[in-house]
């Protein structure tokens, strides 16, 4: 039975501790998910609902990016992906009768857990200026309060277009469309914090900014290398490929800081025997230091090519460029520096090697343990080197393999969702529209941040997504916003950034993936890209939470035609009526979406071309794959600190948390907890379950505190300790980026502690 939103934030003082678990999902994930779903939803609707997830003839989940094979479970989903469902299909709501109730300064000092736990947003909503609450407004006045802001601008580019990863494809084609039409480039998006050092390196390396590999392959491989990810947590449907990989003889190595029970055993709750005994998936474990990745590859690159007979002599003839380069480099390799960056030792390394040389079909998995690092993008060219030399691109069971967070964040970036657009996609985009689309570059995530702080950018209007609690150094972030005239979020349930405001601020509620989208010429789909490349349709199957709600595209058509006026040709209302005309419109523009209506009617979808992958053609520079020879880098952290990673509990997702607890690694009833290896505890006198602050040390010299976290002793590697975010983004330095993606560095936190 579906139960009321809690009325008081829950305390959070003293969080209970019990051993890490050694297994994921079975039975526990179930009853949790029938309890968090009954809990939203009810037991009927969760039935009715959950079966829909992920089907042919269903609803792309509101979670992670992970696809679906040609035949499908009945329940196609994991336990993460159905804390997202129920919290979108919610019988909770928010009414105006709530925002009257509790002014901004009380949503202020609520946590994030509490605010996403009061429901479905049902009315436009809107601060105005000297306001102290926000109120109901209609939304005819709301696209006029945005056309007011936008048109007083003295320039487009003062005005920033930010893009969550849920948004769907033609909704996030409107967006970009209506922004450059307006002006400007300014399109951050999530993956300008998470996956853009992935699209940089592999764009410079073998000419495409995506994964190279399909399902099938990871079925096919030989060996999986899992770095700098946590499937169990952030991609629990990964767990089942893993699974079935190992049933065809593959062998798994993963590499991370921290041990992850989904990696030891994964307890697939879809078979019997799976939920009894399991099936142990690491073969080996490489706990490596935080940040020694790029070490630890060289090093395998080095000892790959000094092997005799274990480089594709071949393909790197016929397909690559930069060899000679990356050889003279990785001779330099030092097998003690190595051991110092990494934390591992030689006969563990070797082993890895020795797995590396019996395969013949190899896959590199990785996410944010490997792109949200200062050297994050050498990092992982120096994994496509390693893919390189043994021509483990193009071929069946092998390839690049960046998994990717929200549900549709690299379909945002193919539909054009990027401050630094290609020319010939702007060029296809004015062709068919007949604009003038601005060709300068705009702003990523953290310059835009930097635009509001300074005063160069006055409006932020967000697509989804909880900006506030994404980015990195907090304080600096929200003392930005709160310098802008207006900030819009295009929302279905309340988050931290509706806490934070402009002068002026609106709330636009609008559908969900579970939501019937029913337009003038009928009922709607939308379409969305995995991680692998292929495309499908989504179709809700509930009423809408409220009659007041508008789909995304309807959002953006409507503000197009209030900001752009008669000015525009561009048939707003006409997109708005029939998605179909959306989509033809995109089979022009976005190559790879030729006849997008009748392919996306496929119950299958259809998978986008990738010249890497189907024909081994690179479209880089040089016409070939690149090797590259960067320097090797790892941080230096000083005596007495230790180097922090921000991360995921597994009652979260994003920025959203569904919980307190963090089951897998043995945390209940609390989030301010910082891991921290025993031994390294031992040296900075840090008793278990005692409480620190948490302060961050850059080369600023600012003073950036996390106060009263309690200290558990953890399996981390030496010298590394790990919390969870947002709370821990405030440590996170806004000049502290990656090196040319400009993703924050949070995964390389220099911390030292002090007595709460």
């Amino acid at each position: 039975m579906a139960t009321k939103p809690p009325t008081g934030d829950p305390v959070q003082d003293a969080p209970q501790v019990t051993p890490p678990k050694q297994a994921a999902a079975g039975l526990p994930a179930i009853g949790h998910t029938l309890r968090i779903a009954g809990a939203q939803m009810g037991l009927a609707r969760t039935a009715r609902t959950l079966l829909k997830v992920n089907q042919k003839d269903g609803f792309d989940c509101p979670g992670c990016a992970w696809p679906e094979g040609d035949k499908r479970h009945t329940a196609e989903f994991c336990e993460n992906g159905a804390k997202a469902v129920a919290e979108e299909a919610t019988l909770r709501r928010v009414t105006p009768e709530f925002f009257a109730a509790h002014p901004l300064a009380d949503l202020a000092t609520r946590s994030g857990y509490w605010l996403g736990q009061q429901g479905r947003i049902t009315e436009p909503m809107y601060l105005p200026e000297g306001g102290d609450r926000y109120e109901a407004i209609s939304w005819e006045r709301a696209f006029a309060v945005i056309a007011e802001e936008l048109t007083a601008l003295g320039s487009p580019d003062e005005a920033l277009f930010y893009t969550s990863g849920r948004t769907s494809n033609e909704a996030a084609f409107l967006f970009q469309l209506f922004a450059r039409e307006f002006g400007t480039n300014n399109l951050p998006d999530c993956s300008n914090m998470c996956h853009e050092s992935s699209g940089s390196a592999l764009t410079e390396t073998i000419g495409i900014g995506k994964g190279s590999v399909s399902l099938e392959d990871l079925h096919q491989a030989d060996l999986i290398i899992v770095a700098g990810q946590n499937p169990g947590t952030n991609h629990p449907r990964m767990l089942s490929a893993l699974e079935q990989a190992k049933a065809a003889g593959a062998k798994i190595i993963s590499v991370n800081p921290l041990p992850e029970a989904g990696m030891e055993r994964f307890k697939n709750p879809q078979t019997p025997l799976g939920m009894l005994r399991g099936t142990a998936l690491n073969d080996l474990f490489l706990q490596i230091r935080i940040g020694g990745d790029q070490a630890l590859f060289r090093l395998l690159n080095k000892l790959v090519i000094e092997t005799e007979g274990a480089t594709d002599e071949d393909f790197i003839r016929e397909h690559t460029h930069g060899y000679e380069e990356l050889a003279a480099a990785a001779k330099e390799a030092d097998w003690d520096e190595t051991l110092t960056a990494t934390g591992l030792t030689r006969p563990e390394i070797e082993r890895a090697l020795a797995m590396i040389l019996a395969s013949k079909r190899t896959i590199v998995c990785w996410a944010m343990g490997l792109t949200q690092h200062k050297h994050a993008v050498a990092t992982i060219r120096e994994v496509v080197n390693l893919l390189l030399l043994r021509g483990n691109i193009g071929r069946p069971g092998a390839g690049v393999c960046p998994v990717r967070g929200h549900s549709n964040v690299q379909g945002d970036r193919t539909m054009g969702i990027f401050e630094r657009p290609a020319p010939a996609f702007l060029d296809a985009l004015d062709k068919e529209f007949r604009i003038t689309s601005p060709r300068g570059h705009g702003y990523d995530v953290v310059r835009s941040i930097e635009a509001m702080r300074d005063g160069r950018a006055k409006v932020l209007f967000a697509m989804g997504g909880n900006f506030v609690g994404a980015t990195p150094d907090t304080d600096v972030t929200e003392a930005a916003i709160r310098r802008t005239a207006l900030t819009v979020h295009v929302s279905t349930k309340l988050n931290r950034s509706h806490a934070v405001t402009g002068r002026r601020a609106l709330i636009l509620p609008t559908l969900g993936r579970t939501d019937k989208d029913v337009q003038a010429s009928g009922k709607q789909f939308v379409t969305v890209e995995d991680s692998m490349g292929m495309v499908h349709a989504s179709r809700g199957n509930l009423a809408p939470a409220s009659p007041h709600l508008l789909s995304e595209p309807a959002i953006v058509a409507r503000m197009a035609r209030a900001v752009l006026g008669t000015a525009s040709a561009t048939p707003w209302e006409q997109f708005e009526r029939d998605y179909a005309t959306i989509r033809e419109r995109i089979s022009r523009v976005v190559p790879g979406f030729e006849d997008f209506n009748a392919r996306a009617a496929r119950p299958e979808g259809f998978r986008l071309p990738h010249a890497p992958r189907d024909e081994r053609r690179f479209p880089t520079r040089t016409g070939k794959a690149n090797f590259t020879a960067a320097p090797v880098e790892y941080p230096q952290v000083p005596q007495g600190r230790l180097l922090l990673q921000t991360l995921r509990s597994h009652d979260q997702y994003n920025t959203t948390i569904y919980g307190l607890d963090d089951r897998y690694r043995g945390i209940t009833g609390g989030r301010r907890i910082v891991m921290v290896n025993p031994a390294d505890a031992a040296e900075l006198g840090l008793a278990d379950g005692s409480y620190t602050d948490l302060v961050s040390e850059w080369r600023d010299g600012v003073e950036r505190r996390a106060p009263g976290f309690r200290v558990v002793h953890y399996p981390t590697a030496r010298g590394c300790a790990a919390a969870y975010y947002p709370e821990t983004n405030v440590l996170v330095p806004l000049d502290s980026t990656a090196d040319t993606s400009n993703t924050p560095a949070s995964k390389s936190v220099v911390v030292r502690f002090e007595p709460a």
